[in-house]
């Protein structure tokens, strides 16, 4: 019997409770590494974070980005590696913060970027799922997601697991409550066995292009929840920051462009009210990633659970969108295991 397309993926969107158990087992105490990294930094009182990443974990330095700006008050950016590893800049990083965020910890670039940020004065740490990676030994600190090993190309497990630490990172580092935390296994289980997404995927089977928006803490879930379409789907998805998509690329949207929508409770929510009155307007088929009650509207819907923190809701938002990049690409007859012309870990300069 031949294995079904897409059993990794599946099973490793499966896993991802009990990845985030895993993570709050381990960040649990006094003597944690989270805990320990996070009273360090804070001793060391950086002025600035710098981010650096690729692909999905790009998308989980940005959730960081957000974290750091909103929670510590602290300029944030995400760097242009090339600065380092092509044109060889020598910028004065003393007493910056830098965070490499990587799921294998295996990209040349990344390696290079970090260690020259080392050398440059800044404080390096490399949040990845591989301990012995050329990434952890190139920082001088390393902060392990444990998400277990991730056999499919598409990257789930892990992206969630980068989440997580990394909120638990950060609200450790300002003193936050991290009990809420211990809501996200039983949160992701919901969506994980939520029954909306076949219908959703059967929807929208034939779409060869699509929008995706949101706005705060949730752009992230947007822009991830794109690359999984694109690389597992092979269609064009793009992501906009519901602002942005006011400011022009709302005129290419139509009845034959459906919208994907994430909408948390919260301020992100609320500030995405008159996109959606924009959107209905055009007469746009929009689908909302959103809470019961939250964008009624909609013309379709892949509800989550309701009364998640908005800064913890990307944690959760982001599986129905990677089942629904699943559903879509098998129903298409592809294998997203194993996307054409990509490998697990890309090495770029």
């Amino acid at each position: 019997m031949s294995t079904p397309r897409g059993h990794l993926v599946r099973s490793e969107i499966a896993e991802q409770p009990a990845v985030a158990e895993r993570i709050l087992t381990t960040a649990a105490g006094a003597g944690s590494e989270v805990t320990r990294l996070a009273g360090l930094i804070r001793d060391t009182a950086p002025r600035a974070v710098l981010l650096t990443a690729r692909g999905t974990s790009d998308h989980a330095a940005l959730y960081a980005k957000y974290l750091v700006e909103v929670g510590l008050g602290l300029p944030c950016g995400l760097t242009s590696t090339s600065t380092l590893t092509v044109y060889g800049a020598t910028p004065d990083l003393t007493g910056v913060l830098w965070i490499s965020v990587s799921q294998s910890g295996g990209s040349p670039d990344l390696v290079e970027s970090t260690a020259a940020a080392r050398r440059a004065g800044a404080i390096t740490l490399a949040v990845t799922n591989n301990p012995a990676s050329p990434l952890a030994a190139a920082a001088e600190h390393h902060l392990d997601v444990h998400a277990g090993p991730e056999l499919a190309v598409a990257a789930t497990k892990s992206y969630t697991a980068q989440l997580l630490t990394l909120w638990l990172l950060v609200t450790s580092w300002r003193g936050g409550d991290l009990a809420p935390a211990g809501a996200v296994p039983g949160w992701l289980a919901q969506a994980v066995d939520a029954g909306d997404v076949v219908e959703v995927a059967t929807r929208y089977r034939f779409v060869d292009r699509l929008v995706l928006t949101a706005r705060g803490y949730s752009y992230p879930t947007a822009r991830e929840a794109a690359l999984k379409l694109m690389e597992t789907s092979y269609l064009s998805a793009q992501a906009f920051s519901a602002a942005d998509l006011m400011h022009g690329p709302l005129a290419m949207v139509d009845a034959d462009r459906p919208v994907i929508a994430v909408v948390p409770q919260g301020r992100g929510g609320e500030a995405m009210a008159p996109v959606l009155a924009a959107l209905a307007e055009r007469g746009a088929d929009v689908c909302a990633v959103a809470p019961g009650g939250v964008a009624p509207d909609a013309t379709v819907r892949l509800e989550v659970p309701a009364g998640m923190p908005e800064d913890l809701a990307p944690v959760v938002q982001i599986v129905p969108l990677q089942r629904l990049a699943l559903e879509m690409a098998v129903a298409r007859g592809l294998d997203p295991d194993a996307p054409r012309g990509l490998r697990k870990v890309t090495e770029t300069r």
